[in-house]
């Protein structure tokens, strides 16, 4: 499924005096498919605008459409579309609520009427891809760590097979290894469904390793739209938002900066790697 956002702007409490506007003119396009980065610094404005794609929240003004439908129309079932749009929240605690665990991941596929056999084959397929064992199942979703909770709350989303997957800090409270399973299985959920991913996320190494283009948010609206490469050789604009680029950037910066004849545009490990044995070879 597509995206488009047209002159989307969102004023929080307006006439108040703690009125705020979080987005100012967004307009974007995401193709079906695509798996997108979007980066921000505290306050920017990702969370606000990516709960406008599934009408979590309703525009001060422009328009959102999900496959050419204006979902911000009122006519619009917006339960149809919160179906095809998952949303995973970035504090797992606020998505949970269900006596079992086995009971929160079936709420969704239980309320799209799907047979008692469906929402089971949902349910298990759902905790298998989050790296779930059954014998969570039973237990209070309020008894596991903050990681588990995490992994049940996308669980229950994937469990809609939504068209749209939007995961806001997917991997926080994650250790690496657990983070890196996550990862992997989005990635491969993507590349397997030709689902559209939407990642927002802090760690500017997951973002460069996972998605196709970079959306940066600042103070409400979007700063950069490209893709990785071209997003991160902009370091200081970065940088001057409060944002950082990834390590191996930063690296290779100095190696350049040293007279190394490297590329500009590496962002990733595996880059740099096969970038420097090359240039070994040349020795």
């Amino acid at each position: 499924m597509s995206i488009r956002i047209e002159n989307l702007n969102h004023i929080y409490m307006p006439g108040s005096p703690f009125e705020k506007q979080a987005l100012k003119d967004v307009n974007l396009e995401i193709k079906r498919g695509e798996f997108v980065g979007l980066i921000g610094h505290t306050g920017s404005g990702k969370s606000t605008l990516v709960q406008h794609l599934n009408g979590l929240l309703k525009p001060t003004s422009g328009k959102v459409y999900i496959n050419d439908i204006d979902i911000t129309d009122k006519k619009t079932n917006l339960k149809e579309v919160r179906n095809k749009v998952g949303l995973v929240f970035q504090y797992p605690e606020h998505q949970l609520f269900e006596e079992t665990v086995y009971k929160d991941i079936a709420f969704g596929p239980t309320n799209m009427n799907l047979t008692e056999e469906e929402v089971e084959e949902r349910v298990y397929e759902a905790l298998k891809t989050v790296g779930l064992n059954k014998n969570v199942l039973e237990k209070s979703p309020f008894e596991l760590s903050g990681g588990q909770k995490r992994r049940v709350a996308i669980a229950g989303v994937l469990a809609m097979k939504p068209d749209i997957l939007v995961l806001d800090e997917p991997t926080a409270g994650l250790d690496p290894i657990g983070r890196d399973e996550i990862l992997f299985q989005i990635k491969a959920l993507h590349t397997k469904l030709d689902m559209t991913v939407i990642l927002v996320s802090h760690s500017m190494e997951d973002i460069a390793r996972m998605v196709d283009r970079i959306i940066v948010m600042h103070k409400g609206s979007v700063a950069m739209n490209d893709k990785p490469g071209a997003v991160f050789k902009k370091d200081r604009q970065l940088e001057e938002m409060g944002l950082s680029v990834p390590q191996i950037t930063h690296v290779v910066n100095k190696l350049r900066s040293k007279g190394i004849h490297i590329r500009d545009d590496i962002f990733t490990v595996h880059q740099a790697k096969k970038e420097l044995l090359k240039l070994l070879s040349r020795q």
